[in-house]
């Protein structure tokens, strides 16, 4: 056991039984480390003051009643640690746990539910429009664009996505449509409302509902979790299953006993079309506008960048694992990333960004999580900002690496680690990003 564990023997009679844990945030919950809003003095943040202040800020600053709404439905997905029981339940209810689950499984259980899909083509993509790929007329219509006859595992999570508004809202049509990679700007401008309407709110919520429904269809909990378990999260497990990486990536976010996860999906030039967060890491971004100025050596932006200058013209890269340590204005956090180059469906180029903080699995397994951040960063500055991470460091990180089950952990833990910023105009690094482009 010492040796499966990387520990001395006496590390197991000490005879202590609590592990001090290195989360230090607020409420003791990774997302509570960002700074909130001090609502004092209470009079001015009054139920009737905001609800007439809100609809001018968001007017003011450009932001659509929709958009808000996403933020907000964000905010909540992160404060559960994207932990969601009912619809988890009402998943596994209708696809009884089988993983994978074939196309025709899928295409029962809608016939069952009384879906009728009907096919359609639109095949090229409109001036400044995203194809749309499926859309739900109520009571039980199912239009689905024929493209995805040979997209099977985006056909799969649109069954999904639509099985789940049949079961989740009875099927009342009160549902986005799907297109490509969500809405593109030109068109969240022509369709998103300059207020907050309840509709704008409704819409948002039953697309997060209907997302979480289909991954954990498609991917059920306890199954998923073994599979992680024995592929040890390694990403190219999405083809055995049949869903796309991003449905993979999602998941696994979800469904980990390690709960400090991150992921992003980024469209060039510097759009975030998803953000999720359970380890409340600093963003500059949002997923509502393009990042003004990146740093460069995030692993999504490094990777967005010969995306946007044309220079990756594969479907597919192989999967990449970075180690990071940011300094967020009061501690150096340190973080490990494992990112992928694909294409959507109609053959855009993106990048998909998993990641975790490493500090409570350092601490789990007795380790000094500040002293091992620390060691990494003093590194790193004396190579001017990147440099291999020191012995006694890796050692801990393939640890926990082995621990958690992690691979990619491992991965980088072998290649140098490099320090990273919120934003590029406060880079930390003694020769700033900037200046070296």
């Amino acid at each position: 056991m010492a040796r499966v564990f990387g520990k001395d023997l006496r590390w197991f009679l000490d005879e202590n039984p609590q592990i001090v844990s290195a989360d230090d945030t607020a409420d003791g919950h990774p997302a509570a480390a960002n700074s909130r809003l001090p609502l004092e003095p209470a009079f001015l943040f009054t139920r009737e003051l905001l609800h007439n202040a809100l609809p001018e800020l968001l007017t003011q600053t450009g932001t659509t009643g929709a958009q808000f709404a996403r933020l907000l439905i964000r905010v909540w997905q992160e404060t559960h640690q994207n932990d969601f029981p009912d619809i988890e339940r009402a998943a596994e209810a209708v696809g009884r746990r089988e993983m994978p689950i074939p196309l025709a499984n899928l295409l029962a259980i809608a016939r069952k539910l009384g879906l009728d899909i009907c096919w359609f083509d639109e095949e090229k993509r409109k001036p400044g429009r995203t194809p749309l790929r499926a859309r739900f007329e109520a009571p039980g219509t199912l239009f689905v664009n024929s493209m995805l006859h040979r997209l099977e595992e985006r056909l799969k999570y649109d069954l999904a996505y639509f099985i789940g508004h049949k079961i989740l809202h009875n099927g009342d049509g009160v549902i986005p449509p799907r297109f490509t990679a969500g809405l593109n700007e030109d068109e969240r401008a022509t369709t998103d409302s300059a207020s907050v309407g309840s509709r704008d709110v409704l819409l948002a919520w039953r697309d997060f509902e209907c997302g979480v429904f289909a991954g954990a269809l498609l991917c059920p909990r306890v199954p998923f979790r073994q599979f992680l378990a024995r592929e040890a999260h390694q990403i190219s497990g999405c083809a055995a299953l049949g869903v796309t990486a991003a449905a993979f990536m999602r998941r696994m976010t979800a469904v980990s006993p390690y709960r400090y996860w991150h992921y992003f999906d980024g469209y060039p030039p510097g759009f975030m079309q998803t953000v999720c967060r359970g380890n409340g890491i600093p963003l500059p971004w949002g997923n509502m506008s393009l990042v003004p100025d990146p740093c460069p050596r995030w692993a999504v932006f490094r990777l967005l960048n010969p995306v946007s200058t044309g220079q990756v013209n594969n479907a597919r890269s192989a999967p990449s694992s970075q180690l990071s340590i940011m300094h967020d204005g009061r501690q150096q956090r340190l973080y490990c990333c494992h990112s992928l180059v694909t294409k959507d469906s109609t053959a855009t180029t993106h990048v998909l960004s998993v990641g975790v903080d490493l500090a409570p699995a350092l601490s789990a397994q007795g380790f000094d999580a500040a002293a091992t951040t620390a060691q990494i960063a003093d590194a790193c500055h004396s190579g001017g900002g990147e440099a291999p991470i020191p012995r006694v460091a890796a050692h801990r990180l393939q640890t926990v690496s082995h621990v958690l089950n992690i691979a990619w952990i491992g991965e980088a833990a072998a290649r140098p680690a490099s320090i990273i910023c919120p934003r590029s105009k406060s880079c930390p690094r003694e020769r700033p990003c900037g200046a070296q482009r």
